[in-house]
């Protein structure tokens, strides 16, 4: 904890605001969101065709518009976007307490998705742009306060459900309420660093074409997808795994992953990125912490799903090394993608990103479902295993080699004319 308060208080203000800003949005989410669909089903009564709806609007209401988030922030600024999908959030969580038909819950879930696209390419790109040369350090350092909110957050959710949900979406409204006027009064007016008005491409089209243009960074966007999808398992093929084994134990094993799978960021990310940063290049890093995430699942390859004393061990092994090959990642990661967008756009480039970011974790999950589905006919789910373990690997092995060709040094993307 010494360590992350100095190097906490080693950035400037605006960057000790947006870590504290994301911890406090991590918390107020992660409180609210994982009691959600038991609210739905069983205090309001909904069809499970219905939660699925109005989940579903949520996730692609952010995951799709993340470009339109990224966009607006590189047209007028990181603090209005930020603000915006504050207030924003504000009104969804809100609405999720206190509306009980399925119209006004899916408009509700549309602004709480919403409002994650417009505040996450924006404070990412902000970040970036104060954080100058120590882009890396501060990334990993956000992500120390990003894991901690999500770490607490199902703790107090927990906590304030014990008395009634609207009280839980209240806090959660109040909180995001808080930010806004925080934020408001706080945080300064924030321009990418050529992100001007006389340097932006003239329409928003142009803007895309852009970063359509910018081939190593499609390269490197689509390299990573990988990743998204290893990191997705924590809650699909480790908590099947978990049921599968155990059954009804299984529920409670699943919880002690996501608690081990936080503290293991929160507690090794900064020491973790230090020791990176002392043996490897960043692009070494990078295809060593994905080789990390896809051995993550070999363990649970060579245990039978039969053996229940032996899965708990290896989905342990599991959940620590693939939270350790993300913490190695991330920071890294996020420097790459401000590297490759030559400092222009860079809201633009993150949204982007996210966004095929979004698209595979959605195909691949469907994938991935169907693999274990097959596996499990066949009493063969080191299919599942090995599958997920190869797909980190052939990530690691993109980004070597559009390190070794030289697509990851960083380069100004083409200006494209509208």
């Amino acid at each position: 904890m010494k360590h992350l308060w100095h190097q906490t208080r080693s950035f400037p203000p605006a960057v000790r605001m947006l870590m504290a800003n994301q911890f406090a949005i991590n918390l107020a989410f992660y409180m609210l969101m994982p009691y959600l669909a038991a609210h739905l089903s069983g205090g309001l009564g909904l069809a499970a065709w219905a939660v699925g709806l109005v989940l579903g609007v949520r996730n692609f209401s952010q995951q799709g518009m993340f470009l339109i988030g990224g966009t607006l922030a590189d047209r007028f600024g990181y603090k209005a976007p930020i603000m915006a999908g504050c207030l924003l959030r504000t009104v969804g969580f809100a609405l999720l307490g206190w509306v009980d038909n399925l119209p006004a819950l899916i408009v509700a879930s549309a602004a709480t998705g919403f409002a994650g696209a417009l505040f996450n390419p924006a404070v990412r790109a902000y970040l970036a742009a104060e954080a100058g040369e120590r882009r890396v350090d501060a990334f990993a350092t956000f992500n120390v306060y990003y894991q901690a909110g999500m770490l607490l957050g199902p703790l107090v959710g927990l906590a304030l459900l014990a008395a009634d949900f609207r009280l839980v979406c209240t806090v959660a409204a109040a909180i995001f309420a808080l930010l806004t006027l925080l934020q408001w009064r706080s945080l300064p007016a924030r321009r990418g660093t050529t992100d001007r008005t006389d340097a932006t491409p003239a329409g928003v089209l142009a803007q895309w074409r852009t970063v359509v243009a910018n081939r190593p960074f499609l390269l490197f966007s689509v390299a990573m997808i990988g990743s998204y999808v290893l990191t997705f398992q924590v809650y699909l093929a480790l908590p099947l795994a978990a049921s599968d084994a155990l059954g009804s134990k299984g529920t409670a094993v699943t919880s002690g992953l996501f608690v081990v799978s936080a503290a293991v960021a929160v507690t090794g990310q900064l020491r973790l990125t230090s020791w990176a940063k002392k043996r490897w290049s960043p692009h070494g890093a990078l295809v060593r912490g994905l080789a990390a995430m896809g051995f993550a699942f070999f363990p649970l390859a060579l245990t039978p799903s039969s053996a229940s004393t032996g899965v708990i061990p290896a989905l342990a092994a599991a959940v620590v090394l693939l939270a350790a090959g993300s913490a190695v990642v991330y920071p890294f990661e996020m420097d790459t993608v401000v590297a490759l967008s030559g400092d222009r756009l860079v809201a633009t480039h993150y949204g982007f990103y996210n966004t095929v970011s979004g698209v595979g974790i959605t195909l691949g999950n469907l994938i991935t479902g169907a693999l274990w589905d097959f596996a499990q006919r066949h009493d063969a789910l080191w299919l599942t295993w090995g599958a997920l373990t190869t797909t980190g690997l052939a990530c690691a092995a993109a980004v070597a080699t559009l390190a070794s060709t030289g697509r990851l040094t960083a380069r100004p993307p083409q200006h494209v004319v509208a």
